[in-house]
């Protein structure tokens, strides 16, 4: 009796401790710049405060351990005529992926031995946009503009060893002048074996499937679009009900109306939030881990932006330039721009 009072009692401390959660209201964040030359990176995986790794558009990928004191490059060409141009970068835990975005797409395969072609697809209107794998990093899969009437996926079931394109019968229809952005590696977010992908152009919606990609649903959004430069950009989830849409019209940034939604059934219905009341256009959006979905950071062109509400408010924390933020913790992030790789800690 005595143990399932005291089980009982640690029970009722946890769920106080989870009510009490405060998030924190910054005003400055501490951000320490890397140079990368020669290359812009809109795709990184973060894995520790030590250690990034990043693609970039130089026909490159890199990484540091050691916190930005040293950088491991490898660049690729291919047939010794073409220098693929990397948005996409994924990783299985063991191995990483890089994927060109233009005619031909190339999906490259790293490895501490060796480095392997895995996939290719010849295309004129082929181009690749982002990718990542599941959470059992068994299966994986990669998004780029429609070729036919429907998105481009192909997906992996064998840890990225070899990839195959999804009939377009298998897929929702996309309308004329619908496609992705491969702003930041982030229109895609997968959780266990659920997985979402946001598009944009004359259309913005999202793309659902809850089993690795076998089956797929896709729902309206009430984001700007319209437009080939209106759309959603990013997308991330808190868990598989809460979730935010980001973006807005890349050639008019400081555009600020219907460029923020949010979700709280999985992306079935979006809502608009701070509508006229944010920064405008934004290439990427992340929840900050372990803070209840509450505390966002939004990067793009036009500086940082921070929200300890969800995304009901937000304000100016920095207006440098960044394409992508990837968070390993509650306090510390990278993020990555044009010639550059940051780190950010969090006061």
């Amino acid at each position: 009796m005595k143990s399932i009072s005291v089980l009982f009692f640690t029970f009722l401390l946890m769920i106080a401790c989870q009510q009490k959660f405060i998030p924190r209201n910054l005003t400055y964040i501490n951000i320490q710049e890397f140079k990368i030359d020669s290359t812009s990176i809109r795709a990184i995986i973060a894995i520790d405060s030590n250690t990034v790794y990043y693609a970039g558009s130089n026909a490159d990928f890199g990484f540091t351990n050691n916190t930005g004191k040293t950088w491991t490059k490898q660049f690729f060409n291919f047939q010794d005529s073409i220098k693929p141009h990397f948005r996409s970068l994924a990783t299985n835990g063991s191995d990483f992926f890089v994927m060109s975005i233009e005619n031909p797409a190339l999906l490259y395969k790293i490895s501490k031995s060796a480095t392997s072609l895995v996939y290719v697809e010849n295309h004129e209107k082929v181009f690749y946009d982002a990718m990542q794998f599941f959470d059992d990093k068994m299966h994986g899969i990669a998004v780029g503009d429609p070729t036919e009437n429907c998105a481009s996926i192909i997906i992996t079931k064998d840890a990225g060893n070899t990839w195959k394109k999804i009939s377009c019968e298998r897929l929702p229809k996309f309308e004329d002048g619908e496609a992705f952005f491969a702003a930041s590696n982030t229109n895609i977010k997968t959780i266990g074996n659920k997985v979402w992908i946001a598009s944009g152009g004359k259309k913005s919606r999202v793309l659902f499937s809850a089993d690795f990609g076998e089956t797929w649903q896709i729902f309206e959004t009430p984001i700007i679009q319209g437009n080939v430069s209106q759309g959603i950009y990013s997308i991330d989830f808190a868990d598989e009900k809460k979730g935010i849409a980001i973006g807005g019209d890349y050639l008019k940034p400081s555009k600020n109306i219907d460029n923020i939604a949010i979700t709280s059934n999985g992306g079935k219905t979006w809502k608009i939030v701070a509508n006229g009341k944010n920064s405008g256009y934004k290439s990427c959006v992340q929840y900050v881990p372990n803070t209840q979905g509450k505390e966002v950071f939004a990067v793009g062109n036009k500086g940082v932006s921070y929200s300890n509400d969800g995304g009901f408010s937000w304000k100016e924390i920095s207006n440098h330039s960044y394409h992508a933020i990837r968070f390993i913790d509650k306090n510390t992030a990278w993020l990555s721009g044009d010639k550059k790789i940051c780190k950010l800690v969090l006061p």
